[in-house]
């Protein structure tokens, strides 16, 4: 009975997660409340999974990625690239390259919002569409995710997993020899062939409208006093930078498409202008307008475009955002979070709306603005995806060594067998708290507390599936293939599934669950575990096939212009090659043998 409780908690919670109407933290916490209220979880252990190594070295993951991001080490690496020669093949090699290395050693998401900013500017240079530059970007970080103990959150929780059932975990560079493999074939299918699978999606408004000139839609308000007032739009024109295009007008309540050059303005009018950042920041200085909305804001916050102590970010919204489905009136972003909203911008969508009126996407790309303090707050809270900084911060080079110093010995300590990882990481991140290279609200900020929750609330949860027997008893059906599948081909049965899975809800989910129905598999075989944990690790890292499979698919989802179906056209041929390539890699450098 406990059995079936257990699998049918789990088949409904994966429901949930691919319908994706709750968000998956909250689906993992319901599933563990069940399980406890009907007493297969103990009560007193229902928690315990916060504690879990794999949780805390995920979070202490987090921080560091995020020390080595403001450190400007990435940065200084991210400008190489812009010099690469102008050929598709040769950016997209370099790409994948950098992006594979930074995720490595870093949080993918991280490594992708860095250089995401930076492939669209040289995709504009270049005349090159952005679709051909972004999908292998968000690809490329989960590739290199695989190659090391810290590259992503599947790889900690199959370590501790390991630990859990031999009393030794895998070491850092233990991943290497497989994930090495896997990477280096899958960035070479991307950069020679994945990238022509793309469909070309020839907008070139979306991708101004994305991260470059001619991005957002914006609103702005004539003063009373302004020497605009009472004269002609064409005064305007001819005195604002040719950057600046004015989209609309809301003269007397009445919105004007494309207005005249002779329509007058008023005081209090509204104009919809189109512009980049930097000429939206250089056109209020000219002007002395007033952002719409925001003359209380500006008394409240002290929120000015040239302020030292305010933000303008870029942001993405995510599947699980609140943000999804509503406006920024619905929302209150200035009451209830102490931000503007400047401009949206939608796969080339062109807005004569009110701002504070449109329903927002998955894929959108936000302008927001306000103080600091308040856009680092307002952003988890709505779970917005924040771009990297437009001007990258090239040359912090007097706060390069510390936070690189510090993560090396991190490093070294966990590969030599001094510390565990979550101790020498902890650790890591207290020395940078302590020194003040990194904030304390930094450093809470950076961690991912979906994910978090997710992995705390899981833990328990993929338990009761080995410990009620369900594990065994679906690894004794996959091993009754084995009386006529060879050895490598259970291995792949167990990455396919593994990878089917990672397509529809989080790869950290998906390792839980597939972990102890691995580890059953090898067991049921006499063969060695390792090699079916290794398995479950690749697969749980090739999120391909969609876009909500991972994080880093959904960020560049609007700014490329791509469709759901796009990422099957690369991604269903990549898997191919992973699986391919994992199989003989996993054979050879983790035998079957016990």
């Amino acid at each position: 009975m406990d059995e079936a409780i257990v699998f049918g908690v789990l088949i409904l919670s994966l429901a949930l997660f691919v319908i994706g109407k709750w968000r998956y933290d909250i689906v993992a916490v319901a599933a563990l409340l069940v399980l406890a209220i009907a007493g297969i979880v103990p009560a007193a252990e229902a928690y315990q999974g916060f504690g879990h190594p794999a949780v805390i070295t995920v979070a202490a993951v987090l921080i560091l990625s995020r020390a080595l991001y403001d450190s400007g080490v990435v940065d200084v690496i991210a400008d190489w690239y812009s010099r690469v020669p102008q050929y598709v093949t040769a950016r997209i090699v370099a790409l994948t390259g950098i992006t594979a290395f930074f995720s490595a050693f870093m949080n993918n998401v991280g490594a992708v919002s860095l250089l995401m900013p930076v492939a669209i500017r040289v995709s504009n240079r270049s005349q090159h569409p952005p679709s051909r530059y972004l999908m292998p970007l968000a690809f490329a970080s989960l590739l290199g995710g695989m190659t090391t103990l810290i590259g992503t959150p599947p790889n900690v929780i199959i370590s501790n997993f390991r630990q859990e059932q031999t009393g030794v975990a895998f070491s850092m560079f233990d991943f290497g020899p497989v994930g090495l493999a896997v990477t280096a074939a899958g960035a070479l299918f991307i950069a020679v062939i994945g990238w022509r699978l793309i469909p070309t999606r020839q907008t070139p408004v979306t991708l101004g409208e994305a991260l470059d000139i001619e991005s957002y839609m914006t609103e702005v308000r004539v003063p009373e006093g302004s020497r605009f007032a009472g004269g002609l739009l064409r005064e305007l024109e001819e005195f604002v930078d040719d950057d600046v295009a004015i989209a609309g007008l809301i003269h007397r309540g009445v919105v004007y498409a494309a207005p005249s050059s002779y329509q007058i303005i008023d005081a209090n009018d509204v104009l919809i202008i189109e512009a980049d950042p930097e000429d939206f920041r250089a056109f209020i200085d000219q002007t002395g307008f007033e952002l719409e909305g925001s003359r209380d804001v500006e008394s409240e916050i002290g929120q000015t475009l040239g302020a030292e102590d305010t933000a303008l970010v870029e942001v993405v919204v995510s599947p699980e955002s609140e943000a999804q489905g509503s406006s920024a009136r619905d929302l209150r972003l200035h009451s209830e979070y102490g931000v503007n909203l400047l401009g949206v911008s939608r796969r080339g969508t062109g807005f004569i709306h009110r701002l504070s009126h449109i329903n927002f996407r998955v894929g959108d790309v936000l302008l927001i603005h306000g103080k600091e303090e308040m856009v680092q707050s307002a952003l988890p809270r709505l779970g917005l995806l924040p771009l990297a900084e437009r001007e990258l911060r090239i040359g912090q080079r007097r706060r390069l060594f510390f936070p690189i110093a510090v993560f090396a010995g991190a490093l070294l300590l966990t590969s030599f067998g001094v510390l565990s990882v979550q101790v020498s990481f902890v650790a890591a991140v207290v020395v940078l708290l302590v020194t003040g290279f990194v904030s304390l609200r930094a450093a809470y900020q950076a961690i991912d507390w979906p994910v978090i929750i997710l992995l705390g609330a899981m833990i328990p949860v993929g338990e009761a599936l080995e410990t009620t027997g369900g594990a065994a008893r679906i690894a004794a059906s996959l091993a009754d293939l084995g009386g006529f599948l060879p050895p490598w081909a259970m291995l792949g049965v167990v990455l396919v599934a593994t990878t089917l899975l990672s397509a529809v809800i989080n790869n950290a989910a998906a390792v839980i669950l597939m972990a102890p129905i691995g580890v059953g598999v090898a067991q049921t075989m006499g063969a060695s575990m390792d090699p079916f944990l290794m398995a479950v690790a690749i697969g749980g890292s090739s999120a391909f096939l969609t876009p909500i499979g991972h994080q880093s698919n959904t960020i560049v989802l609007g700014p490329g212009g791509y469709r759901f179906a796009d990422y099957m056209r690369m991604g269903f041929p990549l898997e191919i090659v992973i699986v391919a390539v994992a199989i003989p890699a996993i054979m050879w450098a983790w035998p079957m043998g016990i």
